[in-house]
C-alpha cells in the first residue's frame, strides 16, 4: 500500500522524472503534471495528498495555479510544496501569505522529497500552522529590510 498520493506539477521533465523515481522508491503513488491546466485537472481528479508545484511555467505560472487550488473547495485543504528557481524575498513572502507548506529553491536535495511529502500528510493544528506561516513572514521581511535599507 502506497505512504500517499503525491501530483508533481513542473514544465520540466527531468524536475517530474527526479521526483518520481525518488518518490516511487519510497512507496509513494506519484501522478504529474507539466502545465499549469493539467495540473488543476489532476489535483481534482487525483485527490494528492500533497502537491509539489513549480512557479515558472508556460500557458498557467504557478501563483495562478495556486489560486485555484486554493479557490476551489475540491482542492484548497491539499498541502502545497513550492519547488522553484525563484529564491528572492518577495516570491517566499507571497508563497507564505497564500498558504503555502513549503518553499523549497531549486536545485533541491531530491532525498528531502520524502520526508516533506511525509510532513505534508501529518495532521497540523490550523491555528500553529497560521503562527508558523506569520513567524516565517516576520523573518523574511526582517532580511528584507537588512537587505535594503
Amino acid at each position: 500500500m502506497a505512504q500517499g498520493r503525491v501530483l508533481v506539477v513542473d514544465d520540466e521533465d527531468d524536475i517530474r522524472e527526479l521526483c518520481r523515481v525518488n518518490l516511487e522508491f519510497e512507496d509513494f503513488e506519484v501522478f504529474d503534471a507539466a502545465n499549469g491546466p493539467a495540473g488543476l485537472d489532476e489535483a481534482v481528479r487525483q485527490q494528492p495528498d500533497v502537491i509539489f508545484l513549480d512557479l515558472m511555467m508556460p500557458e498557467m505560472d504557478g501563483w495562478e495555479v495556486l489560486r485555484r487550488l486554493k479557490e476551489d473547495d475540491a482542492t484548497a485543504g491539499i498541502p502545497v510544496v513550492l519547488l522553484t528557481a525563484r529564491t528572492g524575498e518577495e516570491d517566499q513572502m507571497r508563497g507564505w501569505q497564500e498558504g503555502i507548506l513549503e518553499y523549497v529553491s531549486k536545485p533541491f536535495n531530491p532525498m528531502s522529497l520524502v520526508e516533506w511529502a511525509k510532513r505534508a500528510m501529518e495532521p497540523r493544528d490550523p491555528h500553529e500552522e497560521v503562527e508558523r506561516r506569520r513567524r516565517i513572514l516576520d523573518q523574511l521581511r526582517l532580511i528584507q529590510d537588512l537587505r535594503d535599507p
